[in-house]
């Protein structure tokens, strides 16, 4: 199955319809992305001054993962002719034929919508806006204009990835302040580096796929400069959170190490001397870019569980 048409063909004469089972389903909300997006919400959520009831703050986390599960499942709906393309994607649910497009759709839509209501109606109306945006954003924005029109889609669309920080935040105070933004940035920075080293490594697919990334696009040597470049901005970046007062001087030294090894990695992608070595580099930056955004949150986590004072908010406060 090469395209979307002979998905919709198998579905018509009925091959494969009926298969599908609640593990499909639950891979159509992308769970280690959602695992992704509830880490980083708690952390918003613990760091966001003021008190929330505990039952809020679990609505809270499980409306903010849900959403973003949704916004996976509209992904994979409205992708499903380009994921049957790609080795990497070809095994979903939708282009595998297990799931059909318009279940997808509905699942993503119900998911949408009750997740936003619920946050709204129970825990805050501003937080339940922003996830309502994030997943606009995500599904429309991203999936279906930039992904296919630009080498700067994943750049543009992590911006959604990027929100559930701040959403928690806006769920305990019922505001956005300048603490959260500085954790939007540090996923916002992290976001290409970390997909472009995948890129890198599914080039021929993104291309048969007719997906602009940026190494199809651009070529593997300016792919190569600009995971550096944003590697490098993740090193001011990662302080950010203690210069908006709500990270102290642990923080900072953690945050330091892990972004100069960031570096290091990116480094060694632009040296890559062959294609053996390139694919190496971009493998272990790939690897390592997971453990980094996870090691920066959980580090925000211990100072905060360890009673740490975070430093004076130079910003922001």
């Amino acid at each position: 199955m090469s395209d979307v048409g002979s998905i919709n063909e198998r579905y018509e004469t009925g091959e494969g319809v009926g298969d599908a089972s609640v593990g499909d389903f639950w891979a159509l909300l992308k769970p280690r992305v959602m695992s992704l997006v509830i880490f980083t919400a708690l952390v918003g959520l613990v760091l966001a001054p003021g008190n929330l009831h505990p039952v809020l703050a679990v609505t809270a986390l499980m409306c903010i993962a849900i959403g973003a599960g949704a916004s996976g499942a509209l992904n994979m709906w409205y992708d499903a002719d380009i994921d049957a393309m790609m080795s990497r994607t070809a095994k979903r649910p939708v282009p595998a034929g297990r799931v059909t497009p318009g279940e997808a759709l509905g699942f993503g839509l119900v998911l949408s919508v009750g997740s936003v209501l619920i946050l709204g109606l129970f825990v805050d109306w501003l937080a339940a806006s922003l996830l309502a945006f994030t997943i606009f954003f995500y599904a429309v924005v991203y999936t279906m204009w930039l992904k296919r029109s630009t080498p700067q889609n994943i750049v543009i669309g992590g911006a959604a990835g990027a929100l559930p920080p701040v959403i928690a935040w806006a769920a305990v105070t019922g505001r956005v302040d300048l603490a959260p933004l500085s954790l939007f940035l540090l996923i916002f920075l992290w976001t290409p580096p970390h997909f472009w080293a995948l890129a890198v490594l599914k080039t021929r697919d993104y291309a048969r796929a007719g997906v602009p990334m940026l190494p199809v696009v651009a070529g593997e040597r300016s792919t190569r400069w600009q995971i550096l470049i944003y590697s490098a901005l993740l090193v001011p970046a990662g302080v950010l959170p203690a210069v908006c007062g709500i990270a102290g001087v642990p923080y900072v030294i953690v945050s330091l190490v892990l972004g100069l090894a960031f570096v290091w990695f990116a480094v060694a992608i632009v040296r890559a001397v062959d294609q053996p070595a390139l694919a190496k580099a971009c493998g272990r930056l790939f690897g390592y870019s997971i453990l980094y955004l996870f090691a920066m949150f959980a580090m925000l986590l211990v100072e905060r569980a360890a009673g740490v004072s975070p430093l004076p908010a130079m910003i922001g406060g």
